[in-house]
């Protein structure tokens, strides 16, 4: 086996890799929840937008707009504080191994982030 000059990774660098990972899919599942609340909400939103033009129908304060931009907001501040946690969480691993690469679901909470604040703004400016 002359040709083969791969270097064996240590328990530790291993340890460390699977601590990087099990935070990814962490971060992967609170992205999936909270794009789960944002769709529902939206979709409540939608849905039930007719109901408001009926003149028939009672007035509460609790109409499916609101529990549709509840529910979308709900899943961005879910989605927000899975973040803030799963960034600090990789700071702290890049302390100690510096060659952890950048999360990919990071950067995929971010862009989901601001879609779903734009759906958020659309449904609360659309009136």
């Amino acid at each position: 086996m002359e040709g083969n000059t791969s270097i064996t990774p240590s328990n530790t660098d291993l340890a460390m890799e699977r601590t990087a990972l099990a935070h990814e899919r962490t971060l992967m599942a609170w992205i999936r929840t909270a794009v789960s609340l944002i769709s529902f909400g939206f979709t409540i939103y939608k849905f039930f937008e007719d109901w408001n033009k009926n003149p028939n129908v009672n007035k509460t304060l609790l109409t499916p707009r609101v529990v549709g931009m509840i529910m979308i907001s709900f899943g961005l501040v879910a989605l927000l504080f899975a973040q803030i946690q799963h960034r600090g969480s990789m700071k702290k691993l890049k302390k100690f191994y510096p060659g952890l690469k950048t999360s990919v679901s990071g950067v995929l909470s971010i862009l989901i982030l601001f879609f779903g604040l734009m759906l958020f703004l659309g449904a609360l400016f659309r009136q």
